[in-house]
């Protein structure tokens, strides 16, 4: 048997792989892969195997995964092509005879009016019809999300939203990776759903001030009603498509659907998350 990581050339599937070695999986049971294995040069030099998995390409599924591993699907980046391409990697493994699949969703997937849950909630469905052994890990928001805006409050001096007093159970991206080497490691997770999500939920003002702390001069939070904060960011030059999502998202968060905190994430790595300002050091 085997752990098989998708995306391994991006940020959360390398540090899975780091996390799954740190916890004692040997290299040679961990498969590494990506849609270009020549980007995954540094994780083969820590012994592990590579491979070529691309989600629109289903055969590259099957040439990969034997019956009993483990697979460990990182939801995709392309924003409207989620749906068809995780479920056609979850068929090409179910095919493969895949053990179980361990997947990154979203908050409350199935029920939420996330911005971003129903990709999540589709493929979620897909998945338990399947009848494919899941973990399904609904990962809240990433503390390297914020990192942008460290530079802008260091150029305006300010963080500018639309989110009033929404607030944010982020956690790091390390955080996050550590839970999914848990669950691909822990067989009695088959069948359950975790809710993950950092230990504490901070609001704007406090990000504003863990920023200026960090780069050692006064940031306040301005926040703006959605039609402003709309006309503001295509002021910039953003097409309508992206101020919509941007907006709708900070609706999300002052409607408080990033501000829940479960424990899950904590319980599951068996160590608190990552404090925002650590985390946003980690971006400095």
């Amino acid at each position: 048997m085997s752990y098989l990581v998708t995306a391994t050339s991006g940020h959360l599937g390398r540090l899975i792989v780091e996390s799954l070695l740190a916890r004692g999986a040997a290299p040679d049971s961990i498969v590494a892969t990506a849609r270009n294995v020549d980007k995954l040069s540094a994780l083969a030099a820590l012994g592990v195997r590579t491979a070529v998995l691309d989600y629109s390409n289903p055969e590259t599924v099957t040439s990969v995964v034997e019956p009993g591993d483990v697979l460990m699907l990182v939801s995709g980046s392309e924003v409207g092509q989620r749906v068809p391409q995780h479920t056609a990697v979850i068929a090409a493994a179910q095919a493969a005879g895949v053990g179980r699949i361990v997947y990154t969703s979203a908050p409350k997937a199935t029920t939420s009016a996330l911005i971003l849950a129903p990709e999540h909630k589709a493929t979620e469905e897909f998945l338990i019809a399947s009848e494919v052994p899941f973990t399904i890990l609904r990962n809240g928001w990433y503390t390297e999300n914020y990192a942008g805006e460290i530079e802008k409050a260091r150029q305006a001096g300010e963080i500018v939203a639309s989110v009033g007093a929404g607030r944010v159970a982020s956690a790091s991206r390390a955080d996050y990776a550590d839970a999914a080497a848990a669950a691909i490691l822990d067989d009695s997770l088959a069948g359950q759903t975790l809710e993950l999500s950092g230990d504490h939920a901070w609001d704007f003002a406090e990000l504003a001030a863990t920023i200026g702390t960090l780069i050692g001069s006064s940031v306040v939070f301005r926040n703006l009603t959605p039609a402003a904060h709309a006309e503001l960011l295509a002021s910039f030059g953003l097409d309508a498509g992206t101020v919509g999502f941007v907006v709708g998202l900070d609706a999300n968060i002052r409607d408080g659907l990033l501000g829940e905190t479960s424990g899950d994430l904590a319980r599951l790595i068996g160590r608190p998350t990552t404090p925002l300002a650590a985390g946003l050091a980690e971006s400095l």
